[in-house]
């Protein structure tokens, strides 16, 4: 079994009405009817940070565009609850305007693109407005760094109020049927520094994903033929070679599909972390940088390296990446990465009996997308396997689009648990554009 157990562990518990039953199949070319709502905003342009409320920040201009620290607005004490040690820092923020949703959203997951330079970190803060006008809280989304020298990067628990609740990396609604929705949002970046240093995180990108997909134990198939016989040279890394590693992180190799999933796309895109970067990591342990990949995404608090705006943000911390968080409505869109050579990370949660080929179960695990078959099933480098050599994979279409796009499933036990509704990573060069999906904008 898989050890990857943060896949799923929200997705699903707040969504509106119950679809069962079996799906009925498409004719080529027959368009799917989406009965979930996703969108994905960012701030990424020289225009959108200006367009920001600053307080100590400036925009950067240029092609590859920004926000990072002017000059501090205050000097403030923090006590990282993972180490115990209080010190002073530097900061300065940066405030979106309130974006509208667009719909009456149940989830939102932020995503952000930095340069955390030892010495400083950030913070990623959302404030949402429901549908009644009332406001939440300042939810802290993460603190982060890439590194681990200066703070532990960590998501928070207990926050919540009369409607939602943060589980993780996702902002939740407790109970849709209640009526009380997200309606927009804005989000807040505190960038800090050691009193005195010169040098500050720089900030270039910074989103969420916002969502209301119904509850559903199925999806109706998609269509294909868009990238059926293509597939992409992505690098193969097992995760269970590592088992028994590092225990410190996730429990050790075994509990590592995420970051190794993030790990083979961030080398497809020819970078990696340096010899340097991974001296600490065993010699005799083999690649090392699938150890560096958890390390650089262990959140603290989760106590796991599944936080998927962390995979996302260190796949980034690598010169010329981006990456996001976000959901994707159906193969079809896979397709479309794979047609302009970008593999996609999917999360998804399955009996072994639901998976043809993969003989092991798992409540939540991640893998890559690396193309489709002549026939339209799923090339797949699928972290949970013996050995590098095994880690392709080919998994029926069908199967894989219900693991994956199902907000609701059945245990072993015959218990109902939940699935994340098409949750992915999407990471590329900076200068490649994204292909264009339903719900996108800013892309």
């Amino acid at each position: 079994m898989a050890r990857c157990l943060r896949a799923a562990t929200v997705a699903g518990l707040v969504s509106l009405a119950v679809i069962t039953g079996a799906a009925p199949a498409l004719a080529a070319g027959e368009p799917v009817q989406h009965d979930e709502q996703i969108t994905y905003q960012d701030w990424n342009s020289y225009s959108d940070w200006r367009g920001g409320s600053q307080n100590g920040t400036i925009a950067l201009p240029g092609a590859r565009t920004g926000v990072t620290m002017l000059r501090p607005a205050g000097v403030t004490d923090y006590t990282d609850p993972h180490t115990g040690a209080t010190r002073s820092w530097e900061y300065a923020t940066w405030t979106s305007p309130v974006r509208r949703i667009g719909f009456a959203a149940t989830e939102l997951v932020a995503s952000w693109n930095a340069e955390t330079p030892a010495g400083t970190w950030i913070q990623v803060e959302m404030q949402g407005t429901y549908n009644s006008g009332q406001q939440t809280p300042w939810y802290v989304m993460g603190r982060w760094a890439s590194g681990d020298g200066d703070i532990r990067r960590t998501s928070v628990d207990g926050q919540g109020d009369a409607y939602s609740s943060v589980w993780t990396d996702t902002f939740a609604i407790d109970d849709a049927s209640a009526g009380v929705l997200l309606s927009a949002y804005r989000l807040r970046l505190t960038l800090y520094r050691a009193p005195g240093q010169w040098r500050s995180p720089r900030v270039w990108m910074l989103g969420a994903m916002t969502s209301n997909v119904p509850d559903r134990f199925s999806v109706p198939p998609s269509a294909g033929h868009i990238a059926w016989g293509r597939e992409l040279a992505v690098p193969r890394y097992s995760q269970n070679i590592h088992k028994g590693q590092y225990p410190e992180y996730d429990g050790g190799g075994e509990a590592w599909c995420s970051p190794t999933s993030t790990e083979m796309v961030v080398e497809y895109w020819g970078r990696r972390p340096s010899a340097a970067d991974t001296a600490w990591v065993d010699p005799s342990y083999a690649d090392p940088t699938v150890d560096q990949a958890a390390r650089r995404t262990y959140d603290y608090q989760y106590e796991g390296t599944g936080n998927w705006p962390f995979n996302t943000a260190y796949a980034a911390s690598y010169p010329g990446l981006d990456a996001r968080v976000t959901r994707l409505h159906s193969l079809d869109e896979v397709e479309r990465f794979i047609a302009a050579g970008i593999p996609v990370v999917t999360s998804q949660s399955f009996l072994a009996s639901e998976l043809d080929g993969a003989n092991y179960g798992t409540s939540g695990h991640l893998f890559v997308v690396v193309g489709f078959t002549a026939a339209g099933d799923v090339v797949v480098n699928d972290p949970a396997s013996s050995s590098d050599e095994a880690v392709r994979n080919v998994y029926p279409r069908k199967q894989f689009e219900q693991i994956w796009l199902r907000t609701k499933r059945y245990r072993a036990d015959g218990s109902v648990g939940s699935g994340t509704g098409g949750v992915a990573y999407l990471i590329k060069p900076w200068w490649k554009p994204w292909p264009r999906v339903a719900g996108s904008t800013n892309w």
